[in-house]
């Protein structure tokens, strides 16, 4: 499948659908459908793609065969491919299967991370730390999601202090990115408007990203909002799909096509086909056996 030519993007969207499109699911794809849906997304322009997770198979079984993901993903197209890695173990993982980029989750709740990640937000930190050494030097860019950034199944509304202290400590370890990340679907703009800055004033150097999801129809207005505060990278899932396994009633993310859509109608240039976008979501729709939540490959592309 050959890539469009990519023209240059006012906002980056890093596509999430072969990672966290895909935790969730009931149905688990093959290690060739992963790989299609990576080829499909760089075909229809992607060029930064959550590929794999490096977590353990026997808890997340739909990230199972990481390894096998990356030896089939296409290279020499211009696309960066990222790695979720949790610790140690999975930051040797990603570098053995040759990742270009590692993401790390941190979340702001400390329920929330005992339950997902089984440390407390402290030693996430601290793991965190220690894996931001390892790769000095290794040409490998390293990003820190704050999960539950906007708000946490179990504790509720998170403080935006906590979540700034978390940003300027990985900021301060040398964190390359940092993606505040509505991971069950609760924020609001105006909590948009808020962090944003606060997250800027202490991690001055960072790109900053963020990652939203739709569960309570609030993620396209809030990626709106951001891109509005000066964020030009933005996480979507192609077709709507993701959710996390580890937080109750947490649903898709917002999907490319959508934003894509959406971005360009805004003004701003994203690099990304949406027809074809549209067209992959309902190819995984069909993998996954049910109907894409993302809308515009349903009412088409506008104007025609």
């Amino acid at each position: 499948m050959d890539a469009v030519v990519r023209e240059r993007a006012d906002v980056d969207i890093v596509e999430v659908g072969p990672r966290d499109g895909l935790q969730n699911e009931d149905t688990l794809l093959s290690v060739a459908q992963k790989v299609e849906l990576i080829e499909r997304a760089v075909a229809a322009g992607a060029r930064r793609i959550e590929a794999v997770s490096f977590v353990n198979p026997r808890l997340v079984p739909q990230m199972a065969g990481a390894e096998e993901v990356m030896a089939g993903v296409p290279r020499d197209v211009g696309a960066s491919y990222i790695g979720l890695v949790l610790n140690r173990k999975g930051l040797e993982r990603a570098l053995a299967a040759g990742v270009d980029e590692i993401n790390v989750v941190i979340p702001a709740s400390d329920e929330f991370c005992q339950r997902n990640q089984g440390c407390s937000v402290a030693d996430m930190l601290s793991v965190y730390e220690g894996i931001a050494a390892d790769t000095v030097g290794t040409g490998i860019t390293v990003s820190v999601t704050v999960s539950t950034a906007f708000g946490c199944p179990f504790e509720g509304d998170i403080p935006p202090e906590r979540v700034v202290d978390i940003a300027r400590r990985a900021a301060e370890a040398g964190a390359d990115e940092i993606a505040l990340a509505d991971t069950i679907g609760v924020g609001v703009p105006r909590q948009v408007a808020d962090l944003v800055p606060r997250v800027r004033s202490v991690a001055p150097a960072a790109t900053l990203r963020c990652h939203f999801h739709n569960t309570r129809n609030t993620g396209y207005a809030n990626a709106l909002a951001a891109h509005e505060y000066g964020v030009t990278v933005l996480d979507a899932s192609v077709g709507g799909f993701g959710g996390c396994p580890f937080a109750p009633a947490a649903t898709g993310n917002i999907a490319t096509e959508d934003l894509a859509y959406m971005l360009r109608r805004s003004g701003a240039r994203t690099g990304a086909d949406v027809g074809e976008l549209a067209r992959t979501g309902e190819w995984l729709g069909a993998a996954l056996g049910m109907q894409p939540p993302a809308l515009l490959g349903r009412a088409g592309d506008f104007p025609t």
